[in-house]
């Protein structure tokens, strides 16, 4: 199947390793049961066991209840500003619910009070106020703004953990933020919250703004339709539209007054508009086009944890936390790439893996369906990993390396669950874990997400 045009780009790029940016192929068919693989040859059991050394078992992926198990994990963390929480897919259960409990320990025992996910500023400052204040329903929040391409993220995994986040919120003296990284979509407040500062900050710029926002402004209501208005605009008219974005963005910036944060809305409007001026028909402009999305990711949780100093968890596909990308032709450079060129060793990546089970993605038509991976086949680095004699575990890579039988078996590419948001896609390209990670949390088996039923009503979690 021919690679989908990004002049449906808000799609093709909206949610991390590229949903519709993988050609349909044979071999991603839900894989067939199989019998248990064969025991481990002689060259992988000194793997295994080293491995095994490092190992640490977890005693749930369900978040809540002891973290005596995840002690090993915490202080892993420890002077890191930014960790990156990966999943290997979008739509499996256990992948966020794992992420969610790591979550938690870090804000309880770390100190951490960010959340930096893979949505849009104006949706996750929705749900920021809300974990704050309580003001809104988070379902509906979601239902609205999980739209598109971002509508894997509608899910009671990621309400409950905005949930727990509220009730922490609630009687704590230490807050927890949420803070979107992705620049696919702008909300129509977040042009309102700009305008509004200025008429009483600046008021001589608000004509001049009202006048470059004047397109972006008049695009419809609901994200799902605001961006297909955008993508069906000629690519002549993006390129006018993001020019008129950066005039804004550099108006305030040069404005006498200046807020910190209206400056950043103003400057990811501006990176948001710059997104779509990409040919995608040009492979060279469409690997451009991912490198902007990971950097602009990047640069906003770095400008996030600078302002405010707070320690921040980073969530989003393991393709992005990744130091290493395994679709170079559309995301050359990843974000974790980025946060080390950033920040160094402030930067930690802990990616997630799964031996087999089931996962939501979006089919050819934008429908939801649940497909199936594994059992991971001979070869493939889950095979190994599954080895160990714990069924779910987290490792540090940088230990379990020292030995030099696992080192060189982390330092060399193999197949591995690398699961993208669309269907048919290829799951499994190459990958060199301890090129890619730091720490690695490893899942037996994983079950499909569970989306947000429309008409419930909100409960209490």
């Amino acid at each position: 199947m021919k690679h989908v045009t990004l002049r449906r780009r808000s799609a093709a790029l909206a949610l991390s390793l590229a949903a519709l940016l993988i050609p349909a192929v044979a071999d991603a068919a839900a894989a067939p049961s199989s019998p248990a693989p064969a025991p481990a040859a002689a060259p992988d059991r000194a793997v295994v066991a080293g491995l095994q050394r490092s190992a640490h078992p977890l005693r749930s992926t369900e978040p809540g209840g002891s973290g005596a198990d995840l002690t090993a994990f915490a202080s892993m963390t420890r002077g890191a500003t930014v960790v990156g929480l990966g999943e290997a897919s979008h739509g499996s259960k256990e992948l966020f619910t794992v992420k969610d409990r790591l979550f938690r320990h870090l804000v309880e025992r770390e100190g951490f009070s960010a959340l930096a996910t893979e949505m849009s500023w104006s949706a996750a400052a929705r749900l920021d106020t809300y974990v704050l204040t309580g003001e809104g329903d988070p379902r509906q929040i979601m239902r609205e703004e999980l739209q598109d391409g971002y509508s894997l993220l509608d899910t009671e995994e990621l309400l409950r953990m905005f949930g727990w986040i509220r009730e922490h919120n609630r009687t704590s003296t230490h807050k927890v933020r949420i803070v979107g990284m992705d620049v696919s979509d702008a909300g129509p407040e977040q042009y309102e919250r700009i305008l509004a500062w200025a008429g009483t900050n600046e008021p001589a710029l608000v004509p001049e703004l009202r006048r470059h926002y004047t397109a972006l402004r008049a695009l419809p209501g609901g994200v799902a339709t605001r961006l297909a208005a955008y993508n069906a605009l000629p690519l002549a008219g993006r390129k006018v539209i993001a020019e008129d974005a950066e005039a804004a963005y550099q108006l305030l910036a040069r404005a006498g007054r200046q807020d910190p944060r209206v400056l950043q809305e103003a400057w990811i409007i501006s990176r948001m508009a710059e997104s779509y001026t990409f040919d995608t028909d040009d492979p060279a402009q469409l690997a451009a086009a991912g490198r902007q999305r990971d950097r602009t990711m990047a640069e906003i949780a770095v400008w996030w944890q600078r302002r405010t100093g707070d320690r921040v968890v980073l969530s989003a596909h393991d393709g992005h936390v990744s130091y290493e990308t395994v679709m170079p032709a559309y995301y050359p450079v990843t974000t974790g790439a980025v946060l080390r060129e950033l920040i160094g060793g402030k930067y930690l990546a802990v990616g997630t893996s799964l031996y087999e089970g089931d996962y939501r993605a979006r089919t050819s038509a934008s429908a939801a369906g649940t497909f199936s991976v594994g059992p991971a086949a001979s070869g493939s680095n889950e095979y190994t990993l599954d080895k160990v004699r714990h069924r779910d575990f987290y490792v540090d890579l940088r230990a379990a390396g020292r030995d030099p039988a696992v080192r060189d078996w982390l330092n060399t590419a193999r197949p591995t669950f690398v699961i993208p948001g669309r269907y048919p896609n290829r799951p499994t390209p190459p990958l060199a874990l301890g090129r890619a990670f730091d720490v690695l949390v490893h899942l037996h088996k994983v079950h499909a997400s569970v989306p947000v039923p429309t008409a419930d009503p909100v409960t209490a979690r």
